[in-house]
């Protein structure tokens, strides 16, 4: 934008903007002219965003402390000259990379659909001639011509408007098209309230009109959320926080295992390579190979199944980050409501007929009865009204073309569904003149030719002009005056319609003899319309359900107060007390500055009406710093920076711009609010399901470092060779862990409240669990080695192999140990998962494997531990599975007696 007074272009007069751009608005610009500022300003297009490259995708899948430990254990396996060892490790770190890369690869190009706006055509005035030129090669100072059905390609500060509306809601969130006009605006003006402004990327959905454009390309305002949606960081996913803060501890436990290891050792007298090789063992042991492997996998099958449920996921942390959400900050236009205005109810002289949608169309009910609007003179009067005094194109099949603004629209589908269709009223009530709408008036007429000597003046317009036009009202007994206390009574009907939110026409007419007489005199009264944007039928529904989960919601729009407070009630959003604050309330608020107690009352809104593209961005960051988890539902290009910001991105799928939908993380295929509480669910359930993994993963890998360290530190012989625990981690681990992340979870999932998010995946308890199972694991372990060594007297290298499988099969049972403590064993979540089952049978397989293959058993050095070595391996490795039983039943015990 040139750096004038026109950075505040709505508050200049339009003639000083010209001055200042040298353009005449009745000729435009020279061509010349065009050339110059095109080189100076560039052109009319958005700034494409910079796509990452699948090699960097693949290099973010090796930035885990995890793969870190695994890469240094491989080196010091080359030192050591374990070929064998090192090209096993390294195996398990290209398939955890190529499982990441494949399920996680997806292009980072949020803003390139706005380059799609551009793409259209633009009328514009030039050297006194009207061109259509590609709207790329708009530059600042060009004569817009605007018409119905356009698509704005430039901020423009309007010159002309002739019932000029423009549908801003993907801008705005204003639900209803704004009619425009060319008057000076205050200089603080809210981008929702510039009426003198159509704004790029917008549409006209009537009227005419001419601008002279002020801002092009990323300078307009379309381009201005485009850069907030580009800076607007990313939040880290609570998922991949808690991985990493597991990952760090397990860098120190790891390091400081294997240096009080490696020096018991060599105090033993054991070689210093041996011990080193010792050593690697131990982080091996350690470091839960299999987690990321697992967890990206678990994530995936979450993802799946909510894309079964219309909720396709872009971003695979956000499966188990919707589980965490707290808050729910939520669009109304398209969200919570269906983005379309409806005809509500008629209100008449003494009574009222409200219109119900029905799947078989329309019905119309006076006091809680069914009427046929022909029965109803008044009624049936407003619709002929409603309908002739129409400049919509409105299409009767079911597939046709509906142009124009939504309310008249509306109005046509009203009387089409009475048996009063425009075109059957138009072959008996032929036009004969047309008074188009001005903001002056506030008022528009057709007059028709009945055929004989009289003509019907068909009158609507906002109801305070209808009404001081108006003499007379129709009621049912027929026309009569139109007194003081009458009109006090439709407008204090008019004062109830917008206190519910709704937006409301008058319907008038008169009869002359002439078609040239002032259609706004001598009026007779017949309706106000009152129009609503229908909520969901779902959303209460829903939004119980979050309630309930324990999930707040929380309401941002562009739309009036009013009108956003009616559908929040409706909705059900606010448990006690509806609050809401409007955009000019909270205009001036910043993160840095704002105080504790402005922070507060804006943490207990639950409405934010008015709001702006920057203001939404503020408020998802003042409710994340609050504490809260949040997810952001929107549909609009005003929504992208929101949607970028906010922990989830939440977007409709059919009504949502292509720009919203690719700053989010989840889209919706079916814009069902509800789909967001079943992945919401899914999202718990997911959780749950990494908390067992990763019990029982560690549970296993702390067993293993104990039995090696605990067996070195005594002065035995290494009882678990590095290859062998590596085999461990991969097979008898990584299956059962991985059938424990596909149950289905419990009934009551959604009725506790969600988990603290600071919460970590492994908490006392279980950190107490681990140990405990851990510690049973380990001594049945060594139990069995020292019985194979003392006892029985196997060399070492067979009683290795009774080591090996009393653990395999410990760890194999150690899976139903990770049953919830409440409920009867017989009906736990983990004996009804089939894929447990499964996961163990497989597991045995490939343990009788390694044991009756010559090539693999020499490989992992098991050699037959013979029938005594193989019955004392299996019968040890059923103790911690006793034992842990023992432990759940206590705690089942102790919870219910709380």
């Amino acid at each position: 934008m040139i750096q004038t007074s026109m950075d505040i272009p709505f508050a200049q007069d339009a003639d000083v903007l010209a001055q200042e751009l040298s353009v005449q608005p009745t000729t435009g610009l020279a061509n010349d002219d065009v050339a110059k500022r095109r080189a100076l300003y560039g052109p009319n297009t958005f700034r494409k965003l910079k796509s990452k490259s699948a090699l960097a995708i693949f290099a973010h899948q090796f930035a885990s402390i995890i793969v870190w430990l695994l890469a240094a254990a491989v080196v010091m396996s080359l030192l050591l000259n374990d070929i064998a060892d090192a090209i096993a490790i390294s195996i398990v770190l290209v398939l955890n990379g190529a499982i990441g890369f494949f399920t996680e690869l997806r292009a980072a190009r949020s803003m390139e659909a706005l380059l799609r706006i551009t793409t259209t055509h633009s009328r514009v005035r030039r050297s006194g001639k009207v061109y259509e030129v590609e709207a790329t090669e708009l530059v600042p100072g060009d004569i817009v011509i605007l018409e119905a059905g356009d698509v704005v390609t430039a901020d423009l500060r309007l010159t002309a408007a002739s019932d000029l509306h423009c549908d801003e809601s993907l801008l705005t969130g204003e639900s209803v098209p704004v009619e425009k006009q060319t008057a000076t605006m205050p200089a603080d003006t809210l981008l929702a309230e510039r009426l003198n402004m159509a704004f790029s990327g917008t549409a006209v959905t009537q009227g005419l009109g001419e601008g002279i454009v002020v801002a092009t390309g990323m300078t307009t305002e379309l381009g201005r959320i485009s850069t907030l949606a580009q800076e607007a960081e990313a939040e880290v996913s609570p998922l991949e926080k808690r991985l990493d803060r597991l990952g760090r501890k397990l860098v120190w436990l790891t390091a400081a295992l294997a240096m009080l290891t490696i020096l018991a050792g060599i105090l033993w007298g054991h070689p210093l390579p041996d011990m080193l090789k010792t050593g690697i063992a131990l982080a091996v042991a350690a470091i839960p190979e299999g987690l990321p492997i697992v967890a990206t996998l678990c994530l995936a099958r979450g993802m799946w199944r909510m894309a079964a449920r219309n909720a396709l996921v872009t971003e695979l942390s956000a499966v188990e980050t919707l589980g965490a959400t707290t808050l729910i900050l939520t669009d109304k236009t398209g969200t919570l409501t269906e983005n379309r205005m409806s005809a509500a109810r008629y209100l008449l002289d003494g009574t009222s007929v409200d219109i119900l949608q029905q799947d078989k169309g329309l019905r119309f009910c006076a006091q809680g009865q069914d009427i046929a609007p022909a029965a109803m003179e008044p009624l049936s009067a407003a619709l002929r009204i409603g309908a002739l005094c129409n400049t919509a194109e409105y299409g009767e099949s079911a597939d046709a073309t509906r142009i124009g603004d939504p309310m008249e629209i509306s109005l046509l589908a009203t009387a089409a569904a009475a048996g009063l269709a425009r075109s059957q009223l138009l072959q008996t009530l032929t036009p004969a003149g047309q008074h188009a709408f001005t903001p002056l008036r506030k008022m528009m007429a057709t007059v028709h030719h009945d055929g004989e000597d009289h003509f019907l003046y068909a009158v609507k317009g906002a109801p305070e002009a209808v009404l001081d036009a108006s003499e007379a009202v129709l009621g049912p007994a027929g026309t009569r005056l139109l007194t003081d206390e009458d009109r006090a009574s439709w407008r204090k009907r008019q004062s109830e319609a917008g206190r519910r939110g709704e937006r409301l026409l008058a319907l008038a007419f008169k009869t002359a003899a002439t078609p040239s007489e002032d259609p706004y005199e001598g009026l007779t009264l017949i309706a106000l319309v009152c129009f609503v944007d229908p909520l969901r039928d779902d959303v209460p529904t829903a939004i119980r359900a979050s309630q309930q989960a324990g999930v707040r919601v929380v309401m941002m729009t562009g739309d009036h107060a009013e009108t956003a407070a009616k559908i929040a009630e409706d909705a059900g959003i606010g448990t006690s007390g509806l609050k809401v604050l409007s955009g000019r309330d909270i205009s001036g608020f910043d993160m840095e500055t704002a105080t504790a107690e402005q922070r507060a009352q804006l943490m207990t809104t639950d409405v934010f009406a008015r709001v702006a593209p920057d203001t939404k961005l503020n408020l998802v960051s003042l409710f994340q710093k609050g504490g809260h988890v949040v997810a952001m539902t929107g549909d609009g290009v005003n929504d992208a920076p929101a949607l970028k910001k906010a922990d989830i991105g939440i977007a409709m799928g059919k009504r949502g711009t292509q720009v919203a939908r690719e700053a989010s993380d989840i889209v919706l295929k079916d814009d069902d609010f509800a789909t967001i509480i079943a992945a919401m669910r899914q999202g718990r359930i997911i959780f749950e399901n990494i908390r067992k993994f990763v019990v029982y993963l560690m549970s296993c890998n702390v067993s293993e470092v104990l039995i090696v360290g605990i067996a070195v530190g005594v002065g035995l012989p290494v009882p678990l060779l590095p290859l062998q625990i590596l085999f461990l981690n991969l097979v008898t681990d990584v299956f059962p862990a991985f059938a424990l992340g596909f149950g289905k979870g419990d009934d009551g999932v959604m009725q506790r409240p969600p988990r603290d998010p600071r919460e970590p995946i492994v908490d006392r308890s279980r950190w107490i669990l681990i140990g405990y199972v851990g510690c049973l694991i380990t001594i049945s372990t060594l139990s069995a080695f020292a019985v194979a060594l003392f006892l029985l007297g196997l060399e070492t290298d067979r009683a290795i192999t009774v080591a090996f499988l009393t653990l395999a099969l410990s760890q194999l049972w150690n899976v139903f140990n990770m049953r919830v403590a409440a409920g009867s064993v017989w009906k736990s979540d983990v004996l009804r998962n089939g894929y447990v089952w499964g996961a163990i049978a497989l597991c045995l397989g490939l343990i009788a494997l390694a044991m009756l293959n010559r090539d693999l058993a020499a490989l992992l050095a098991l050699p037959w531990p013979g029938r005594l070595g193989l019955t004392l391996a299996v019968v040890t490795s059923f103790v911690p599975l006793v034992f842990g039983q023992v432990w759940i039943w206590l705690m089942s015990r102790n919870c219910g007696s709380r």
